[in-house]
């Protein structure tokens, strides 16, 4: 007979939470940074954020990768570029305005990284479908 093992709740560190949530961890409120974070509350403040949440990532600041998105540059951009804490909106618009010499060229970079990652998909594409044309090679004898 076997005996039905009751459901256990997953649950996350509030960093992992946070990372889900696209905020950043420091900027959240001292309820949400101690303890842990349930999947169902995760869930909850997905669908429905409450005030504090939508602030955040209205306003920020935000963590690097959303930091990072906004600029169109990737994280080791920002890092070269000297951005290593979280902005918030006002500094990244600020930053967008002054477009300084780094920031232009993280963004060329990224260009580029884009059309590269587009011409080896198509690539490979290509390769699989030559691939599924081509007629099935005869066994060898041994």
């Amino acid at each position: 007979m076997t005996s039905l093992k009751p459901k256990t709740t997953q649950t996350m560190k509030p960093a992992t939470a946070a990372k889900k949530l696209g905020i950043y961890l420091d900027a959240a409120p001292a309820d949400f940074r101690e303890g842990v974070v349930s999947r169902e509350e995760l869930n909850a403040l997905q669908a429905e954020p409450p005030a504090w949440l939508q602030e955040l990532r209205r306003n920020g600041p935000h963590p690097r990768p959303v930091v990072a998105a906004k600029l169109g540059v990737s994280i080791a951009g920002l890092a070269r570029g000297g951005v290593t804490e979280a902005l918030t909106t006002e500094q990244i618009d600020a930053l967008k305005q002054e477009n300084p010499s780094w920031l232009e060229r993280e963004r060329t970079v990224q260009a580029e990284v884009r059309k590269e990652t587009v011409r080896i998909k198509e690539k490979h594409e290509k390769e699989q479908q030559k691939q599924a044309a081509a007629p099935a090679a005869p066994a060898r004898k041994r």
